[in-house]
């Protein structure tokens, strides 16, 4: 029997904003017509958790994306994680999360590593108490205020700083619970 591994799919702008609205049931039967085994959907912002024989999360994540595209007539970036580097992103965590609302952090999951050069001209001071930290292909974001009035947040998520990579961003809650489903190397 094949081994099996437990992935998240991170679909990028799925039922925010007014548009690309996708019904989780819909993105559970799509993922399900993949192929892949014990698919679950979780909140309604484009997770899904999912098995697969395959390792190769770029090959999911473009089977995801070409299948939404054809099932839904539209175009959408799609990141896949394994569960042991969705553990590692809560275990790496720099802030003390334990001792913040769900709201105050976030992870923004980029589609490669990042240079922290990228980041050279952000200038943190000005955004203080707000602050961010690299991690592997994650950014850490603290917004004690939330992540609606973050300042911080509009100036990281610009073009100039982004260029050139597919980056999706979750609460810490949806973080840690994407961990969890994981986890276990069976998500149902």
């Amino acid at each position: 029997m094949a081994k099996t591994h437990a992935y998240a799919a991170l679909l990028r702008g799925i039922n925010v904003g007014g548009h690309r609205k996708v019904a989780m049931a819909d993105l559970h039967s799509l993922v399900t017509d993949l192929g892949h085994g014990h698919v679950r959907t979780y909140l309604q912002s484009g997770n899904a958790v999912f098995t697969s024989e395959t390792d190769d999360e770029d090959t999911l994540a473009r089977g995801i994306e070409r299948a939404v595209e054809e099932r839904f007539g539209f175009t959408v970036d799609c990141l896949v994680r394994g569960g042991p580097y969705l553990a590692s992103v809560v275990e790496e965590c720099p802030f003390p999360a334990s001792r913040l609302e769900g709201r105050q952090l976030h992870v923004t999951y980029f589609s490669e590593r990042v240079d922290p050069d990228r980041f050279a001209g952000v200038d943190r001071d000005a955004h203080l108490p707000e602050d961010f930290r690299l991690g592997d292909r994650a950014l850490y974001l603290y917004t004690p205020g939330g992540i609606g009035r973050s300042k911080l947040a509009d100036v990281l998520a610009r073009s100039s700083v982004s260029k050139g990579l597919v980056a999706t961003t979750r609460n810490w809650n949806t973080v840690v619970k994407l961990a969890e489903m994981t986890g276990t190397g069976n998500p149902a």
